[in-house]
C-alpha cells in the first residue's frame, strides 16, 4: 500500500479551526504502549502495539476508534490478531478510523517513515549523525498511528534497532535489555513505568559521546546523569551538567519534588525548531541550550544552558507526572515552569538582574504580541495550528500571572497549594482550574475573578494618581485600570492585580499605614505594601506620612501591565538613587532615557540636525551617580546605563517612526558618551582583561558594565578608542569580550573600523568554522549591522558555506537577526525587507511550516507604521495568502494578521 497524502491547505480549503469548547473526553484510552523501531538509512519501520479500551467517562461507548496520523505508509493493521482489509478502516485528512471495535482489544500497526526527508523536523527526523524526535505538540502522528492527544496517558516500551554505525540507542524510562542481532545490528529496549502522553515520547539513535555522573535524592537514591553529545563537543557539557544538578537540588529544597527514575540524559541536537523538549528521562536539546565553554559561549550563552536545562528539568512534574488535558492549557504546564526557572535563576544570581531581563523581554515581546494580531489569552479559546501558540503569551506572560498569584498568596499559601496540586493530579492531565482550585483549597483565597487573566487577552493599563493632605498627613493613591480591545474580545471585565508599593522620602522608603486595612494586611516589612486591585478604579489612602512622597509603583514589576504616573525628573531622580526596590531603581533609568530619547525624536521628526546633539546636565549628573554607586551591582549599573531598546520604543509608540527612533536613540547616546567619557574610560581600563574565565555572577557583571562602556566609547569615533577595541578583539580569553568587540567594530562608520572589521569577520570565520554555534554568532552579527547595505551583504551570506538553510539556528541567525532585531535596515528601501522577508517565508513554508509561521512576526505589525510602510508590508502579505499549498502553521497567522 502506498504512503497516505496529505493535502495542506489552499486559501481556498481554510483549514479547520479548533476550539476549547468542543472538548469531548476520548472515546478509548491506551493502556501500554510497545513500539519497536527498525531503523535503516532511508527507511524506517515502525512496529506499534495498543492495548486499548473504552473510556468510562466517554458520552456514550464508542463503536470504532479514529487515530492520528500524518504522512505514514501503511503496511498492515490488526485488530485481537486479525489482520484488517481495507473494508475495515477509513482514511481521512491525518488520520485513519477502525471500525467496529469491541471494548477492550489489541492493535498492532506496521508503518513506514522517511526520517531523511523530514524537513519539518516533526517526528522522527535525521540530524547530522543522528536519529532523533521532536513530538510536541503534534509530531508524534508522523511516527505511527495513535491518539495523539495529552489527555490520552501510557506506559510506554519502546526498543530500538539499528546498525552498529549508531552505537546510541536512547529512549525514554529505565533500559531493561540491549544486545546485538545479525547484519551488524544491535537493539536496546527502554521502558517508562510513568504513564505519559504521546507528546514526550522521545527516541534517539546515533554515534554520540557522552560524560557521566551522579545525584543523590533527598530520600538516598542514586541517579544516573548523562549528557550526549557529538564526540567533538565533549568539552562543552560540564556547565550543562553542573546546571542539572543544582536544578535537581533546588526543586528538591523549594517545591519538595524529587526525581523519579534511575537516570536522567540529555541529547544536544544541532537541527531542531525549539529550544529544548522535556521528554521523559530523555530530554532532547537545541545544541544552543546545552553546549557551553568560555571560548566558544558568551555569557548571555552560558545563561541560557542554565536556565534551560532548569527548566526541562522542572517540567519532570510541572509537565509530565501532572500534565495538560488538551492544548488549549498549555500555559498550564508552560507558564508554571518559566515562573520556576525564572526563580531558580535569580537564586543562582542576582534577583534584580534577572528581573530587569525577564521585564524587558515581556515589555518588548509579549507586549507587542497583545497588541498584535495574533493577540490571544494565556488560554486561548481557538486555534487552527497549535505550533502557533507557543507564544511569549503562554510562556512569559503565563509566568507572570503565576508570580502574580504567588505575591497575592503568599510564599507559604503558594508552596502548600503547589504541594496539593502535585499530590491530587500526579498522573493526571489537567486544566487551568484544577490548579487555581488547588491554591484556593491551600490558602482559602477565593480567585474567581483572577481566573480572568486566564481568558482575557490583552495588556492591562493603569493611570496612577496621587494627592497629599499635609495637615491630615494622608497620601492617596487613585488607579484606574483598563484594557484594549483584542481580537476575542471589546469590552473587558476588571482584573484582579497586585501592585506592590512604597513610599520614598527625601532619606529614602517611608513607613506605610494603610487605612482601613485589613488585619492580615500588614507585613513583615512596613515600607512595603501590595495593592489589590479589583475595581475599575480605587483609592487607596495611607495614613501618618509626614513629607509629601514619590511613590514607587508595580515595585518588582508585580504584574504584567503598561501604567501611567505623571513623574517629574526630579522625581525619577530620587527613585533612581533611594528607591530600594532594584527594579524600580533600573525602572527610573529608564523612564529618565525614555524622556531624553523623545526630545531627540521631535527635534529629528521637526527636521533638527542632531549632529551634536546634546543632553542636558541634570540628566549627565544622575548618570554619572550611578556610576559612582559603589553599592550597585555592576550588571545593575550596566542596564541602568543602558537606554531603552528601539524595539520598546516602537512598543510604546502609537506609529512607529523607525528612523526619529534610531537617530534619535542614538543621538542621546553618543551626548552621554561625550558627557561620561572620563568616567566610561575609567570604567573599561579598570577591569582585568587579562583574569581567568568565570561564569559567576560577579564575574558576569564585570564583563557586562566594561563592554557597556566600550560600546559607548566606540560612539565618539576616536582612533585611539576603537585601536582599543580592535585590541580586545585580538585577545580576549572568552566569546562574551570577542563579541562585544567584534560588534562595535561591525557597527562604526568610521573607516578605520570598518577595516579592522572587514579583517576581524574573516579571521573569526577562519578560527571558528567549524564550530556550528559560534558561527551563528558571526551571521547574526553581519545580519544586525545597522548601517547601509546590511540586506545585499545578508542575502550574499545565504549563498555562504557557513549558511544552512534547512537548519533553524541558521535561520534564526541570519534571516530573524535582520528582519526582527534590525528595524533601521529592515524598513529601508521602499520595502525591500519585506520582500525578501516573504521570500524566504514562501520558501520554508513547504519545507519547514513551524520555523516559517514565527519569522512572520515582523509583517504581523503592520498596521503600526505609516501608510507608506503599511501598503508595502500588507502587499507582502497578501502575496504570501495567495501562495498555493499554503501550511496551516502560514495560513493563521497571516489571515489574521490581514484582518
Amino acid at each position: 500500500m502506498t504512503a497516505v497524502e496529505q493535502n495542506l491547505p489552499t486559501t481556498e480549503q481554510a483549514p479547520k479551526t479548533i476550539y476549547l469548547k468542543d472538548y469531548s473526553v476520548p472515546d478509548y484510552l491506551i493502556k501500554t504502549t510497545d513500539l519497536r523501531f527498525e531503523i535503516y538509512d532511508g527507511e524506517t519501520v515502525v512496529s506499534a502495539m495498543l492495548q486499548l479500551y473504552r473510556n468510562p467517562a466517554a458520552a456514550q461507548p464508542a463503536t470504532q476508534l479514529t487515530l492520528h496520523g500524518a504522512n505514514l505508509e501503511l503496511v498492515s493493521i490488526a485488530l485481537n490478531g486479525k489482520i484488517l482489509g481495507e473494508g475495515d478502516y477509513q482514511f481521512g485528512e491525518e488520520s485513519i478510523t477502525i471500525l467496529n471495535t469491541p471494548e477492550e482489544f489489541t492493535l498492532i500497526t506496521i508503518t513506514k517513515i522517511k526520517p531523511e526527508q523530514n524537513t519539518s523536523l516533526e517526528g522522527l527526523y535525521r540530524s547530522r549523525t543522528m536519529y532523533c524526535t521532536q513530538c510536541e505538540a503534534e509530531g508524534f502522528r508522523k511516527i505511527t498511528y495513535y491518539l495523539d492527544r495529552p489527555d490520552v496517558m501510557s506506559e510506554f516500551t519502546t526498543t530500538v534497532v539499528a546498525d552498529k554505525k549508531y552505537p546510541v540507542l536512547l529512549s525514554n524510562g529505565n533500559l531493561i535489555d540491549q544486545g546485538e542481532l545479525e547484519s551488524n545490528r544491535h537493539y536496546a529496549t527502554w521502558h517508562d513505568p510513568f504513564k505519559k502522553p504521546a507528546y514526550l515520547f522521545a527516541l534517539v539513535a546515533g554515534e554520540l559521546a557522552h560524560i557521566e555522573d551522579k545525584f543523590t535524592t533527598c530520600s538516598g537514591r542514586e541517579v544516573t546523569l548523562k549528557i550526549f553529545v557529538e564526540p567533538k563537543d565533549l568539552d562543552k557539557c560540564d556547565h550543562a551538567m553542573t546546571s542539572l544538578k543544582n536544578s535537581m537540588r533546588w526543586d528538591e529544597k523549594v517545591y519538595g519534588r524529587e526525581y523519579d527514575l534511575n537516570i536522567f540524559m540529555i541529547v544536544a541536537v544541532d537541527d531542531f525548531n525549539m529550544g529544548a523538549m522535556e521528554n521523559k528521562g530523555l530530554n532532547i536539546f537545541n545544541t544552543s541550550c546545552v553546549l557551553a565553554k568560555p571560548e566558544t559561549t558568551t555569557d548571555a550563552g552560558f545563561q541560557r544552558v542554565e536556565g534551560v536545562v532548569a527548566h526541562e528539568y522542572f517540567h519532570n512534574w510541572s509537565g509530565n507526572r501532572v500534565t495538560c488535558r488538551d492544548w488549549f492549557q498549555l500555559s498550564l504546564k508552560e507558564g508554571f515552569t518559566v515562573y520556576r526557572d525564572s526563580e531558580f535563576s535569580a537564586d543562582m544570581g542576582s534577583r534584580t538582574v534577572k528581573r530587569v531581563e525577564d521585564v524587558t523581554l515581556l515589555r518588548t515581546a509579549q507586549f507587542a504580541e497583545d497588541a498584535g494580531p495574533m493577540a490571544h489569552p494565556i488560554r486561548p479559546e481557538s486555534y487552527i495550528e497549535i505550533s502557533n501558540f507557543y507564544t511569549m503569551t503562554v510562556y512569559e506572560k503565563g509566568a507572570e500571572v503565576i508570580r502574580m498569584l504567588a505575591t497575592l498568596l503568599g510564599k507559604e499559601n503558594f508552596r502548600k497549594g503547589t504541594d496539593l496540586y502535585f499530590d491530587r493530579h500526579d498522573g493526571q492531565a489537567v486544566t487551568t482550574e484544577d490548579f487555581i482550585k488547588a491554591l484556593e483549597d491551600a490558602s482559602g483565597l477565593d480567585l474567581t475573578q483572577f481566573k480572568r487573566w486566564y481568558s482575557q487577552a490583552g495588556t492591562p493599563r493603569l493611570q496612577i494618581t496621587d494627592s497629599y493632605d499635609e495637615d491630615a498627613q494622608e497620601y492617596s493613591l487613585t488607579i484606574k485600570q483598563s484594557c484594549p480591545p483584542t481580537p476575542e474580545c471589546t469590552n473587558k471585565l476588571p482584573f484582579h492585580i497586585p501592585v506592590a508599593v512604597g513610599l520614598i522620602g527625601s532619606a529614602g522608603d517611608l513607613p506605610l499605614v494603610l487605612k482601613n486595612a485589613a488585619p492580615d494586611f500588614e507585613t513583615s516589612d512596613n515600607t512595603y505594601k501590595v495593592l489589590e486591585l479589583t475595581e475599575a478604579e480605587q483609592t487607596f489612602v495611607f495614613e501618618r506620612v509626614q513629607e509629601k512622597p514619590v511613590p514607587s509603583l508595580l515595585r518588582g514589576f508585580s504584574a504584567p501591565v503598561k501604567w501611567h504616573y505623571d513623574y517629574s525628573r526630579a522625581d525619577l531622580i530620587l527613585l533612581m538613587s533611594r528607591d530600594s526596590d532594584g527594579f524600580n531603581r533600573w525602572e527610573a533609568s529608564q523612564q529618565l532615557g525614555l524622556q531624553a530619547i523623545q526630545v531627540a525624536m521631535a527635534a529629528y521628526q521637526e527636521g533638527q540636525s542632531l549632529v551634536n546633539w546634546l543632553v542636558d546636565a541634570e540628566l549627565v549628573d544622575a548618570y554619572r551617580s550611578v556610576l559612582q554607586d559603589e553599592s550597585l551591582d555592576k550588571a545593575m549599573v550596566a542596564y541602568m546605563l543602558s537606554l531603552p531598546s528601539e524595539a520598546y520604543l516602537s512598543e510604546l509608540a502609537e506609529v512607529v517612526d523607525v528612523e526619529a527612533i534610531h537617530y534619535g536613540r542614538a543621538a542621546v547616546r553618543k551626548a552621554l558618551a561625550l558627557a561620561l567619557r572620563a568616567e566610561l574610560e575609567t570604567i573599561y581600563r579598570a577591569y582585568d582583561h587579562q583574569q581567568s574565565y568565570a561564569a559567576t555572577a560577579d564575574a558576569i557583571a564585570a564583563r557586562s558594565l566594561k563592554n557597556v562602556a566600550l560600546g559607548y566609547l566606540m560612539l565618539l569615533g576616536d582612533e585611539a578608542l576603537i585601536k582599543q577595541c580592535e585590541q580586545q578583539y585580538r585577545t580576549a580569553n572568552n566569546m562574551t569580550d570577542v563579541m562585544a568587540a567584534l560588534t562595535q567594530l561591525v557597527n562604526s562608520e568610521t573607516p578605520l573600523a570598518q577595516q579592522l572589521a572587514a579583517n576581524a569577520l574573516a579571521d573569526f570565520y577562519q578560527r571558528w568554522q567549524h564550530e556550528s554555534l559560534v558561527v551563528n554568532q558571526w551571521l547574526s552579527v553581519q545580519a544586525m549591522c545597522v548601517l547601509p547595505g546590511t540586506l545585499q551583504k545578508v542575502k550574499a551570506l545565504q549563498t555562504h558555506a557557513a549558511f544552512d538553510g534547512k537548519n533553524p539556528n541558521k535561520i534564526r541567525a541570519l534571516i530573524a537577526g535582520f528582519c526582527a532585531n534590525n528595524p533601521i535596515n529592515f524598513h529601508a528601501d521602499a520595502g525591500a525587507g519585506y520582500q525578501f522577508l516573504a521570500d524566504q517565508i514562501i520558501k520554508l513554508n513547504a519545507q519547514n511550516p513551524s520555523i516559517a509561521s514565527r519569522l512572520l512576526t515582523p509583517l504581523t505589525k503592520w498596521k503600526k507604521y505609516n501608510p507608506q510602510r503599511q501598503a508595502l508590508m500588507k502587499a507582502q502579505l497578501e502575496r504570501i495568502m495567495d501562495e498555493p499549498d499554503l501550511s496551516k502553521d502560514v495560513f493563521e497567522v497571516v489571515s489574521k494578521s490581514l484582518v
